[in-house]
């Protein structure tokens, strides 16, 4: 059994009172209560009383923990591989650019632009860190604001109407009224109204208000089923009662969830992007390490030299300034290895992610919410409200027929509180018999609830079913004749209901009791002709009917055969899941014949005590029954084929009742229609006492978990997440909060969703829509992309003995400034045809895929849909082999060079320049660039060391270029640009612009010029640029080719294909 399944029924001691003396109130009789807690319902606690029960149990409030300081959350912001790397980076590239001051260099400025933008990077990344991190206690704050503020305490015999809720202790004597916040958990000592409903959903995850009772239940009864209690933080929605207070603070069903949000908050995990990039920096950091000795090993002899003397080594030259440059050069390497603008590009990309779900009614808190979508792996997702409207909606109704042996049945479409949502199937508007009039009579008369538009959706006041009932009505319409009569305007949202009640007058009303489960009201029509009509129960309403109204209106005696029809309906009906309610009348009503409301008329008496309900509403005519559910989403069907289709597991975990529940998962394709699901319906205690847990969860398709407390939800996601599984959990409820806060992604609900467990999520969803969900997983396997391919051009560079064709000035200039645009416009990108058809990756899944290393060792990549892209052996020998190509060649596939007048040299010699000064005769022409002229006639050595700013321009250019290209390349990571072209993503294209402008500015203002170490170009040299950087598209396209055929993955289906 898991931890969970062994604290079952425990409580953990927050406050000062034990675990060991938890009283089971909800399973003693009122008497009992008040002996334990010595107390009178009458009098109270005396102020001695008070005084040593806050000695014992403390304030009636939630505990504040101390988050981590702010200078904590600034050093774990640098507890990261990466991070570190840059930092190091940072300093001695800090220390070079100091000496070459030192020394006077002209490269001054541009040595200390490279130090100073890390040292912003890194102040950036830090802000954004703790910002991010100061607010996850933020559930723990919200939950506070659920907690009552004041309360009505009876105390020494006088009633205190606004005792502070905080000043509350285990043995106060309460009274609740309709509207109250309960301050406290509570037992319900007796009932002043004939009836009291708590709205707990938030808490319990039940749909409706429940009817709390005084009578006590067994000791071993889940949340749901402490009929008798009254719990903190729930609200009264009918009802009087008086009540004793029990627990308080935190050993509180709430204070439980506080405990339980905090130890999550403490457990949490780093999400699976920032593990791999941890793994990513450990390994660059290895690799960075020993590149970096090879290249200076590599040059030891331009710097360090000797002869050998009898076999041994002997007069030892060493030059410290030529040790320095290659120095400089193993740190340009190191630059070049390390993503600097990684954090900015990540934090770019997420914030574009957030950015896309936020249009798709998914709003991200947490910006690594977006990465950890496209991980996702399971979802457990709440019912009511997520899976379902959470609005109740009619499904069908059963009329009477024409004979007292036949029924009609209606479906109804539709599934919100608009009245234009759907329609009632094979319907004729205005041709309602006298049956289906009383029917709609008595649906929207006997009614308190009221429909209202708020923008594009409408929201319901009152008891959800009343509500529905509103709604059918509406679509019923009105008989011919009556449309006139209605005062309303044509536009009004109620305005068949309305009509009906200004026909019939409402004069009194008997309130529903759990005794006749059912609500009449006494009405007057236009004639002055008094009449009752009842909804409620069908068994109950039925037991009180003697007879039925057929079609055409007339009355007919309730015989059994009929009686057995209508149960035969009632059956039907239930076993679809549907809440059934019953309608009847009477008009036979003498005592209330000349009743007009006054309250001095003897029938008043009549309505003052509820128990004369029952026999004032005795002799009824049955007229029919409706059925309501909350209805399933239209689009949750698709979602969830869709999250079969992209291996992803759905779980519903509900506080719901376990036969609702199931119907509404086979209606929505969690279960199939006949599928077996005695194995994968549990309720959480089944669940929590099941000797296999983890063998469970791991079954395919769909699992359903019924009647969930808050803690079968988090050990249902703890168990997950240590199989690695990446659980994405949804909920609105308080009761949600721990697993939301556990989840590797937890999602809340933005309408009906509680601030509790909006702050204890990563997301939430505005629409409150499943499918957003799903929606919001297609946009998260987009994954961000590195370009650390300068490595291998410089490594070149190093291994070949030419002069340094990229400094590192250069290098950050691409990944920070260049890169930036197409970064973000690739996140702009139509999905990927086959983005959901694939499996997600797993939470322990490498970085780097075998197929992906291969792929980019060959071409260049940057922000792909791929986990990371390698620039390598093409970006290398592209940035190299230009730098060669202008020393060596003055033409290149016809491309003439020439024009600038730059002398020519061997391969062997621009491999060896540094024994230039030991060459006889050798000497170079002056070179244009632009307006410059190089002139090498004192130093024609120098031509390696300033003459190669044409070389490294073209190298800079080459690498830019390929970095645009190969930004086509990652409109998709399989599908080719003949099928999905440029033109798809226009952003891209001007992002690509943007790009090439801004590399343009540096190489064409003096100024920029000077500060980068660059020159102009001119249009051969822009030829010759282009001739190299092109091939990068036609390489990719063939491994999109290969990537296709190994994967299975094809670029077009066929119809066939698509049927299937």
């Amino acid at each position: 059994m898991g931890k969970g399944g062994e604290d079952y029924g425990k409580r953990e001691n927050f406050g000062k009172q034990s675990s060991s003396e938890v009283f089971p109130a909800w399973a003693k009789d009122v008497q009992e209560c008040e002996e334990k807690f010595q107390v009178n319902r009458q009098y109270g606690l005396s102020a001695e009383e008070v005084e040593k029960q806050w000695q014992i149990y403390g304030w009636n409030e939630l505990e504040k923990h101390d988050g981590p300081s702010i200078f904590r959350l600034v050093l774990d912001q640098f507890n990261d591989t990466l991070v570190r790397i840059l930092l190091v980076a940072a300093v001695i590239s800090f220390v070079l650019a100091w000496y070459d001051g030192e020394e006077g260099g002209e490269m001054e400025i541009t040595a200390f632009v490279e130090p100073l933008v890390i040292f912003l990077i890194l102040i950036v990344n830090a802000i954004v860190g703790v910002w991010q991190e100061s607010n996850a206690e933020k559930a723990l704050e919200a939950l506070k604001e659920i907690q009552s503020a004041q309360a009505t305490v009876i105390r020494n015999g006088k009633k205190f109407s606004s005792l502070p809720a905080k000043e509350l202790v285990p043995g106060d004597i309460v009274e609740l009224r309709v509207g109250d916040k309960v301050p406290a958990d509570m037992r319900v000592l007796c009932l002043i109204s004939s009836t009291l409903r708590v709205e707990q959903g938030s808490l319990t995850g039940e749909s409706e208000a429940v009817s709390k009772t005084t009578k006590a239940v067994a000791e071993d009864t889940d949340i749901q089923g402490k009929k008798c209690m009254v719990f903190a933080g729930t609200t009264v929605v009918n009802g009087n009662c008086i009540c004793l207070v029990t627990q308080t603070g935190m050993n509180t069903e709430i204070g439980e969830v506080h405990s339980q949000i905090h130890e999550a908050s403490q457990s949490e995990e780093d999400t699976p992007l920032k593990k791999k990039l941890n793994e990513f920096g450990e390994v660059l950091t290895l690799i960075i390490g020993l590149i970096c000795v090879l290249v200076w090993l590599i040059n030891v002899k331009y710097f360090l030299s000797w002869d050998y003397v009898d076999g041994w080594p002997t007069n030892f030259k060493f030059s410290f300034e030529k040790c320095t440059y290659y120095f400089e050069i193993a740190v340009a390497l190191a630059v070049a290895a390390i993503p600097e603008g990684l954090p900015a590009v990540i934090t770019t990309c997420l914030a574009l992610g957030t950015r896309k779900m936020a249009q798709k009614n998914a709003l991200v808190r947490k910006l690594p919410s977006v990465e950890t979508l496209g991980c996702t792996t399971v979802i457990c997702s709440d019912k009511t409200g997520t899976l379902t409207t959470n609005q109740m909606a009619v499904a069908k109704f059963v009329a009477m027929g024409s004979r007292s042996n036949s029924v009609r049945s209606f479906n109804v479409e539709g599934t919100t509180y608009s009245p234009f949502d759907g329609k009632i199937q094979n319907w004729v508007t205005g041709r309602m018999d006298v049956n289906l009039q009383t029917f709609a009579k008595i649906a929207a008369v006997c009614n308190d609830a009221c429909i209202e538009q708020a923008g594009n959706h409408y929201v319901a006041s009152g008891m959800s079913t009343e509500a529905a009932l509103k709604v059918l009505v509406e679509k019923m319409g009105l008989p011919e004749g009556l449309n006139s009569v209605s005062s309303s305007g044509a536009g009004d949202t109620l305005r068949c209901s309305q009509t009906w009640n200004e026909i019939e007058h409402r004069i009194a009303t008997l309130e529903f009791d759990r005794e006749r489960k059912s609500m009449g009201v006494i009405v007057s029509s236009s004639s002055g002709k008094k009449s009752l009509l009842v909804k409620g129960a069908v068994e109950n309403v039925l037991e009180r009917s003697s007879f039925v109204q057929l079609v055409d209106g007339s009355i007919v005696e309730l015989d059994q055969t009929s009686r057995n029809l209508i149960l035969q309906s009632l059956n039907d009906m239930s076993t679809d899941a549907l809440r059934v309610l019953g309608f009847a009348y009477k008009e036979d009503l003498p005592e209330f014949a000349t009743y007009n409301g006054d309250e001095d008329h003897p029938a008043h008496k009549l309505i003052l005590d509820p128990a004369n309900y029952s026999s004032i509403e005795s002799k009824l005519i049955f007229v029919g029954m409706v059925g309501l559910r909350d209805p399933p989403r239209k689009e949750v069907r698709q979602a969830l084929e869709d999250c079969r289709a992209a291996g992803i597991r759905v779980m519903v975990i509900t506080g719901d009742n376990k036969n609702t529940a199931e119907a509404i998962c086979r209606e929505i394709g969690v279960f199939g229609p006949n599928e077996d699901i005695v194995s994968k319906s549990l309720t959480g205690r089944e669940f929590m006492d099941h000797r296999d847990q983890k063998g469970h969860l791991k079954q395919s398709g769909g699992l359903l978990f019924s009647r969930a407390e808050p803690r079968h939800k988090q050990e249902i996601v703890r168990l997950l997440k240590e199989d690695g599984e990446v659980v994405a959990m949804t909920g609105d409820g308080v009761n949600d909060a721990p697993a939301l806060k556990l989840a590797d992604i937890g999602i809340a609900m933005g309408i009906a969703g509680t601030e509790v467990a909006k702050e204890a999520s990563d997301m939430v969803l505005a629409d409150d829509n499943f499918s957003t969900i799903v929606a919001a997983v297609g946009e998260g396997r987009y994954m961000i992309s590195s370009n650390i391919g300068e490595v291998a051009s410089i490594f070149l560079t190093a291994a070949l003995g030419i002069p340094e064709g990229l400094i590192p000035v250069q290098l950050l200039w691409v990944n920070l400034v260049t890169d930036g645009p197409p970064a973000t416009a690739l996140g702009f990108n139509p999905p990927d045809k086959y983005i959901m058809k694939k499996p997600p990756r797993r939470s322990d899944d490498s970085l780097i895929s075998p197929w992906i290393l291969f792929r980019y060792l060959w071409t260049s990549g940057v922000h792909g849909p791929v986990n990371w892209t390698v620039i390598g052996l093409y970006v290398g020998l592209a940035t190299v082999g230009v730098f060669i190509i202008w020393y060596t060649h003055d033409s290149f596939f016809g491309i003439d060079l020439s024009g600038d007048g730059h002398s020519l040299v061997t391969y062997s010699q621009l491999a060896n320049w540094g024994q230039c000064p030991s060459w006889q005769n050798f000497s170079v022409s002056p070179f244009t660039a632009g307006a410059q002229v190089f002139n090498f006639d004192s130093n024609p050595c120098d031509y390696f060391h300033t003459g190669k700013i044409k070389a490294m321009t073209l190298s800079l250019s080459v690498l830019v270029a390929i970095e645009m290209f190969n930004s086509l390349n990652a409109l998709s990571e399989d599908v080719s640009l003949f099928i999905m072209p440029p033109w798809v993503n226009p952003w891209l294209l001007l992002a690509m612009s943007v790009s090439f402008g801004l590399h343009f500015l540096i190489l064409y203002i003096p100024f920029l010029a000077q500060v980068f170490g660059i020159v102009p170009l001119t249009l051969n040299e822009w030829l010759l640029v282009l001739a190299v950087a092109l091939p990068v598209i036609l390489i990719d396209e063939v491994l999109k080719f290969v990537g296709r055929c190994t994967s299975g993955v094809r670029s077009s289906k066929s119809p066939k294909d698509k049927k299937e």
